[in-house]
């Protein structure tokens, strides 16, 4: 913690995705109107009454940012987790055993990175239903490929250490091992790279979105308020530029964050 908060970017970051989170969770307090009331007869630019506006349909753009915000962390949140679970168990198997099943699993993951992730996910999508749990499980089950490379190249370190020689000497379980004495080590670069893919899950949620494979309206996300503004762009640009730098910014504010967590646990420093 000492060497995280000397990061000044990192403090930075994480303040601001704390007052996001904050917002999202009291979305349903602090925004002043519903997300899909039509308060206004009209498209009206920032004001004391409408803070970031309203748009095309006259809903409070405040209010659906907010609401945004909850569908957009929340479908990241979760869809990290899944990839986190699945990359952590499968690199932890292949980094431990070896041999065949490294050998096997490490070409299932080269056949999954050679699929452009994108196209994937919108293969898979546009045969699924379009609705927030299939965009968390898709998005989730298509990115796990670089924690799995991660944790098994941590467990190839450490599991030649002495001291998993002397758990295995006073006759440790492997499972015993691989949880209780290698996966504790391997910590590091887990929390840097779901740090890191909350970023990516985020960004592909909003493309998702946009492209209309996403969340579905009414519900507010940022991705389809980015889709709702593009026929506005001149006559009213804060519709498309207040979802746009909420995305910009929380992605950035995770990138500074992981960089943090990653110069904070890096052995080497």
């Amino acid at each position: 913690m000492k060497r995280f908060r000397k990061n000044k970017l990192a403090i930075f970051g994480l303040v601001v995705l704390s007052i996001l989170f904050l917002a999202a969770i009291f979305a349903q307090i602090i925004a002043p109107y519903d997300p899909d009331e039509i308060v206004e007869s009209e498209t009206l630019p920032p004001s004391f009454k409408h803070l970031f506006g309203t748009d095309d349909l006259g809903r409070d753009i405040f209010s659906r940012a907010l609401y945004g915000a909850r569908i957009s962390l929340t479908v990241g949140f979760v869809a990290v987790a899944i990839a986190v679970v699945i990359g952590t168990i499968i690199g932890a198997i292949t980094g431990y055993y070896g041999g065949l099943i490294d050998s096997f699993l490490m070409r299932l993951v080269d056949i999954m990175l050679a699929f452009p992730s994108i196209f994937l996910i919108l293969a898979i999508q546009a045969m699924l239903t379009p609705n927030i749990y299939n965009v968390m499980v898709v998005i989730g089950l298509t990115s796990w490929m670089g924690v799995a490379r991660l944790v098994r190249g941590e467990f190839l370190r450490i599991r030649e250490l002495q001291y998993v020689e002397a758990a295995r000497a006073i006759g440790c379980s492997n499972l015993r091992i691989i949880v209780r004495h290698i996966l504790p080590n391997s910590q590091a670069p887990i929390i840097v790279a779901a740090t890191l893919g909350m970023a990516g899950a985020i960004l592909t949620e909003s493309a998702l979105s946009f492209l209309g494979l996403g969340v579905q309206p009414p519900m507010a996300s940022w991705g389809n308020m980015l889709m709702d503004s593009q026929a506005y762009m001149r006559d009213a640009p804060w519709m498309a530029t207040i979802p746009g730098l909420l995305i910009f910014i929380t992605v950035l504010s995770l990138y500074f964050v992981g960089e943090g967590f990653r110069e904070a646990l890096d052995v080497r420093s």
